[in-house]
């Protein structure tokens, strides 16, 4: 402790020169920040994605419609627990811009374990008593200012038997979407009434929601469904809602890679600029350093003190710059909803940063234990 003020005045000898090394350090680790924890978000993100729940679609694309008839021999699969089929048409409420997804399902027995919803019981229970009823997610509902009990009119390309493109539904509660794809703006409609009254593509649907009895039997249920629809007219590919969420995350690309070569390349520059910096500064100081070692410091005492000087500010400006990254996180956490910064990138942004103080000022600190007093002071 009581090195601690010739640290702090050796650290602020020059303001300037620190403050520009404080935050070269708070920038890089703040960027470091951000791309870990996106990094470390998306992983848990993904893991926490349900492995039980299998989604089959067509074999030829997500687009093309499969046969409702296909739930039935879906259901006789063994380890299958819930199959509900699931229709998708776009629309907009009162303006083009405001666009709407709309979901249809079949609110049979336990249907909610085929989805990620989260619906209060009140709510569920009001879904399944009228036809027209139509459940919202709860930002959709903030955005465009519904309320339960109004009348919902869209209007969609997909035409009703009237020949009508509008489509009124009856908004009965709110609800909530864990999955991280599934988007936020839709609305939940109950499918039989969707089939009974659109005028086209009558007994098709867009895929199928399959719960699994058991995780680890989601692969061999997956396989089963589409081995017996292989060859058929109506072949499919069944896929966890797990495995599409990383095909998601992989189709932007090697989010590892590119991220472990942002933060090497960031720290190496930063190692480089911090040691120049230092080496710089030593050298100014040399008649101090000498002054100390005439009153008794020793080389190991000036070594460590140095040393001390640069991991102080190393650490300080990475904290710095980690809470600033966790401020900034819920910006990037809009693109990809329910992200979070583990605790865990902090503890090894300051250990990087307490490392990179150490390599940056370890040549010229190995300089300054071996000044020569006489040398040193001569050149005054």
């Amino acid at each position: 402790m009581k090195y601690l003020p010739l640290v702090w005045f050796g650290i602020w000898r020059k303001p300037g020169r620190t403050v520009l090394i404080f935050l070269q350090v708070a920038v890089a680790f703040t960027l470091f920040g951000v791309l870990q924890g996106l990094k470390t978000g998306v992983d848990h993100a993904i893991s926490d994605t349900r492995a039980d729940l299998l989604l089959v679609f067509s074999r030829l694309s997500r687009g093309e419609p499969l046969p409702l008839a296909t739930l039935n021999q879906i259901k006789t699969v063994p380890g299958v627990r819930v199959a509900i089929p699931v229709d998708l048409f776009g629309g907009t409420y009162q303006r083009p811009t405001q666009w709407v997804l709309m979901v249809a399902i079949t609110p049979d027995k336990d249907w909610t374990s085929a989805f990620t919803f989260e619906i209060p019981p009140a709510y569920l229970a009001a879904f399944q008593t009228s036809r027209t009823a139509a459940l919202a997610t709860e930002e959709i509902a903030t955005k465009y200012g519904w309320k339960v009990g109004d009348r919902i009119p869209l209007e969609s390309t997909i035409a009703n038997s009237d020949g009508s493109t509008v489509w009124t539904f009856h908004l009965v509660g709110l609800f909530h979407d864990s999955d991280i794809g599934g988007g936020t703006e839709k609305i939940l409609i109950q499918y039989p009434y969707f089939d009974e009254a659109r005028l086209t593509h009558k007994g098709t649907v867009n895929h199928l929601n399959v719960a699994v009895q058991d995780p680890r039997m989601a692969f061999a249920v997956a396989d089963e469904i589409d081995r017996r629809f292989a060859n058929s007219a109506n072949e499919t590919r069944t896929q966890s809602l797990r495995e599409l969420a990383q095909l998601n995350m992989q189709s932007i690309g090697d989010l590892n890679f590119l991220i472990r070569a942002i933060v090497a390349a960031v720290l190496v520059a930063l190692l480089f600029a911090t040691a120049s910096m230092m080496m710089q500064s030593l050298r100014e100081r040399t008649p101090e350093l000498a002054v100390l070692k005439t009153l008794g410091f020793t080389d190991r005492a000036v070594f460590l003190l140095i040393l001390t000087e640069a991991t102080a500010v190393c650490a300080t400006a990475a904290l710095f710059g980690l809470v600033l990254a966790m401020v900034a996180f819920p910006l990037a956490s809009k693109f990809i909803p329910g992200l979070s910064m583990p605790p865990i990138v902090v503890g090894v942004g300051i250990a990087l940063a307490a490392l990179v103080g150490l390599v940056s000022a370890a040549v010229p600190a190995m300089g300054a234990a071996r000044i020569q007093i006489a040398a040193a002071l001569a050149n005054r």
